[in-house]
């Protein structure tokens, strides 16, 4: 493999990370004004947890708690 094609490659990569990168951090500021918006309110440390999660499966099932949470802890915990 040539230089020009491993840098193609290697580009390709790096676009293909910061776009999943991006997708997740939009994920988790959906999950933010969804509880702002019920007001439920979003300490510091829960905010940095969600935007610290790249798990789009999992900010995916945060989303669908946070419409009927009663708090943020809620969004979290599993259902037993």
């Amino acid at each position: 493999m040539d230089e020009i094609q491993q840098a193609r490659e290697y580009g390709a990569a790096q676009r293909a990370e910061g776009e999943a990168a991006g997708f997740a951090k939009g994920k988790a500021a959906a999950i933010v004004a969804v509880l702002s918006a019920r007001g439920v309110p979003v300490s510091n440390e829960a905010r940095a947890h969600i935007e610290a999660c790249t798990d789009v499966v999992m900010l995916d099932l945060w989303i669908s708690r946070a419409a009927t949470v009663s708090s943020t802890e809620e969004v979290f915990t599993t259902a037993s």
